[in-house]
């Protein structure tokens, strides 16, 4: 009985550090979508978090590794809801369904839980080589995922086209959160929605 005691406590100390360590990344993740890497504090994700700024690094060796790992987050988060929501349809509705959940008013409208690469894309080329790799796996899952779900999926241009389309629903959804007129935001979403469906049916 007291062996089992024993054991209990240890595990139970890093059961509550390793829920408190996926607290602090949820809250990064969603912070460096809204306010972007170079504003997401330490002190401020910590506060958020329900935290002290002194316990950063009993989680963390860096700043840079929790933003990797933020960004990590960010990004599971997205390809599983679309993963999900591929899954849940017919394979003929999936794309079109997707595409029209991505360029929406929506989405444009919530950054702080949508698509890391349209809220941190222009942003990443200056982060640390561990950030920059886990935005290149997310793309390149992402376009995978497409190009599965495109009509001439097995076809020799299928991964390109999912490519064109990729840079496609990325630019015009942050073109679309750039601009200060909302009749021109939704124009951009409209507009690329149109172009991309009109192939798939």
């Amino acid at each position: 009985m007291m062996n089992i005691m024993r054991n209990e406590k240890p595990n139970s100390r890093a059961a509550l550090k390793e829920e408190t360590h996926a607290r602090i990344v949820s809250v990064a993740a969603s912070a460096i979508r809204r306010s972007g890497y170079d504003g997401t504090g330490v002190a401020d994700i910590m506060k958020e978090a329900g935290l002290t700024h002194g316990a950063f690094y009993a989680h963390f060796t860096s700043r840079e590794a929790m933003l990797a790992e933020a960004a990590r987050q960010a990004c599971a988060d997205s390809a599983h809801a679309a993963a999900q929501m591929a899954a849940s349809l017919p394979a003929k509705a999936a794309l079109s369904s997707m595409l029209k959940a991505y360029l929406s008013k929506e989405h444009a409208e919530h950054i702080e839980a949508g698509c890391p690469l349209a809220a941190l894309g222009s942003e990443t080329s200056r982060q640390a080589p561990e950030v920059r790799r886990v935005m290149t796996r997310h793309i390149k899952e992402m376009i995978d995922l497409i190009a599965r779900q495109s009509p001439d999926w097995g076809q020799p241009g299928a991964h390109e086209h999912a490519l064109v389309m990729m840079s496609t629903m990325v630019g015009a959804l942050l073109l679309a959160r750039v601009v200060d007129e909302p009749k021109l935001s939704e124009g951009l979403l409209d507009a690329a929605l149109k172009h991309l469906t009109s192939g798939v049916g």
